[in-house]
């Protein structure tokens, strides 16, 4: 059998970079030990018991786990109750459901459910984080790995051919370069919002087409916007949206985003289709790596934590990673068996053995997300512009042009960039500019291709009053604080589910009112809502806007502050900003 060499950072209990909760620290450490000691030792502790009998009632654990590995981890489970595997005496009898990753995670998140397992198995750290970050309603006890898979270009033969496989080999961004031009390649791939497989990918190909060309965000949006046309809801859908057999139905896609182990498994059914050809890109591939969680582990009893620990230190055992490589997977072996790429469309010179890619960074995670959000939903932004007599002052170097001139050239150029379905609203702000109040609303946040009754497009009124734009003769005080908390109670308030909602604020000169401020972060803390995410994005126009903090103030709600020297540069600032946001979970 052919054997090739698997790298020794592609093990299974990889460490993630991920803060310590509660006492994950403490609680990780224990379970590294039992099973790096593996159970003869455990045994010795007092901690395993492997008597005949089970002593007392058996000790439930119910595990949910990504669809992918749970029909793997069932098998296990399965085994260890007919062995009558026992921990401190009683029978561990663990209970394998499938569930949704990005489900759970949401799920975690908002505190919308109430976890029903005491072991949480997704595919990939992705999951974790975001249930980590977007809430602290649950604690999360990383507990090692309990396999991998690596993330490749799946392609029908008559595709694969074309692509010259398997001779030639390609960059991730010489891949997907194949899915554009005349002779384009039908490329499709899970929804990178609900596939970790999806978003991994995506994010190497961000990867590989900027180390390739710095200036490439065309490319990228073109990627993306490819993607879009053929992108499934799962995983499973995925691949059943391949074309079968000879069919050149032009629905169908050619070539898909996929794991190793979905091949191996399409590949060992005999159903008909064609058997898929693996490409692993040469610049390596990302792993999902199936993290194990023990979920709220402090409200577990010692009973159900220890029959946890002894099931985590099963599942990396000899035999339940047979079980694994059966289904497979990847797993803490040195080698990678030659039967299970051939098996998934795998064959040299594909460099399937390659060291992997670093995990991406969290920033390149969120970025990737928000791209792909910001191609495939539709825009809903409140944009406020300071109207003060801050943006009076001259831009240098600009020929004379003031800030607001230089500030409205640029939004135009922004706004034309926006589809028919986006929607745009305008405000402006100075102290003191509408009797009490500092500030206005000048044009309805409304979809850009919507007629008035006047007959009038809303892209056409809105920027006309962009046009209109100019500093009034108020003194230097914004108003910002008061502004910006009534510009994200109304955006709250007329959310829209599915859409990117966030407020842009440009300021050209800083908000002196300390207790305003005060009482605006206050009560954003009140109103922040994770299920219904406005994300406050602060441009600094000129140094005499104070970013620090205006970010201190935005990061409240998701979003962040920036600062451009030059209002030109408002554009390119404005869609990188709303590209970050873009991921934030609506």
């Amino acid at each position: 059998m052919e054997r090739h060499s698997l790298p020794d950072d592609e093990t299974t209990d990889s460490t993630r970079g991920r803060r310590p909760r509660r006492r994950t620290v403490l609680i990780a450490t224990a379970l590294v030990l039992s099973v790096a000691a593996g159970t003869g030792v455990a045994a010795q502790s007092g901690l395993l018991s492997f008597s005949d009998g089970c002593k007392g009632s058996a000790v439930r654990i119910d595990l949910a786990a990504s669809p992918d590995i749970a029909p793997a981890v069932r098998a296990v489970a399965d085994d260890a109750r007919r062995n009558r595997v026992t921990s401190d005496g009683r029978c561990v009898d663990v209970r394998v459901d499938a569930r949704e990753n990005y489900e759970i995670a949401d799920g975690l998140a908002t505190g919308t459910s109430a976890p029903d397992y005491e072991v949480w198995l997704p595919d990939s750290d992705v999951w974790v984080e975001r249930a980590l970050d977007a809430g602290d309603g649950v604690a999360l006890t990383p507990a090692g790995n309990a396999a991998t898979t690596p993330v490749t270009l799946a392609a029908v033969p008559a595709a694969g051919t074309k692509l010259g496989w398997p001779e030639k080999t390609y960059t991730w961004a010489e891949l997907t370069g194949a899915a554009a031009g005349k002779d384009a390649l039908r490329l499709g791939a899970a929804d990178p919002s609900r596939s970790a497989t999806g978003l991994l990918a995506f994010s190497s190909v961000v990867g590989s087409t900027r180390e390739e060309d710095p200036d490439s965000d065309s490319r990228i949006a073109a990627t993306a916007e490819a993607l879009a046309e053929r992108v499934s809801e799962s995983d499973g859908q995925v691949v059943r949206s391949l074309v079968r057999g000879t069919s050149d139905n032009a629905r169908g896609n050619e070539a898909v985003f996929l794991t190793e182990q979905a091949a191996f498994v399409h590949n060992s059914a005999d159903d008909g289709g064609s058997d898929l050809q693996l490409f692993y890109p040469t610049d390596a591939a990302p792993v999902l790596n199936y993290p194990l969680n023990l979920v709220n582990e402090p409200d577990l009893t010692t009973e159900e934590s220890r029959a946890a620990m002894r099931f985590v230190s099963l599942l990396n055992e000899d035999g339940p990673q047979r079980t694994m490589a059966e289904h497979g997977f990847r797993t803490g072996h040195s080698v990678v068996p030659g039967g299970l790429v051939r098996t998934a469309g795998g064959r040299a010179p594909q460099p399937f053995a390659l060291t992997k890619a670093q995990p991406p960074a969290a920033d390149m995670v969120d970025e990737t997300l928000g791209m792909w959000t910001v191609t495939v939903q539709d825009a809903r932004l409140t944009v406020v512009v300071d109207t003060s007599e801050s943006m009076a002052g001259p831009v240098p170097g600009r020929g004379g042009e003031s800030r607001m001139d230089v500030t409205k050239t640029s939004m135009l150029q922004t706004l034309a960039q926006f589809t028919p379905a986006d929607e745009v609203g305008l405000w402006d702000f100075a102290a003191g500019l509408d009797g009490a109040k500092d500030f206005r609303k000048l044009a309805e946040t409304a979809p850009l291709g919507e007629r008035a009754k006047d007959g009038v497009v809303h892209r056409e009124s809105l920027s006309d009053a962009v046009s209109a734009l100019a500093p009034v003769p108020t003194g230097s005080a914004t108003g910002m604080y008061d502004t910006t908390l009534a510009a994200f109670k109304e955006a709250q308030s007329s959310y829209v589910s599915g859409k990117c909602n966030a407020v842009i604020i440009l300021s050209g000169g800083p908000d002196t009112d300390t207790a305003a401020r005060t009482a605006l972060m206050d009560e954003l803390r009140k109103l922040a809502d994770p299920r219904r995410p406005v994300p406050l994005i602060a441009i600094a126009v000129g140094p005499e806007a104070d970013r620090e903090e205006m970010d201190e103030v935005a990061r409240i709600t998701g979003g962040a502050g920036y600062e451009v020297s030059d209002p030109s540069e408002i554009q390119a600032v404005m869609i990188e900003a709303i590209m970050s946001v873009g991921g934030t979970k609506r």
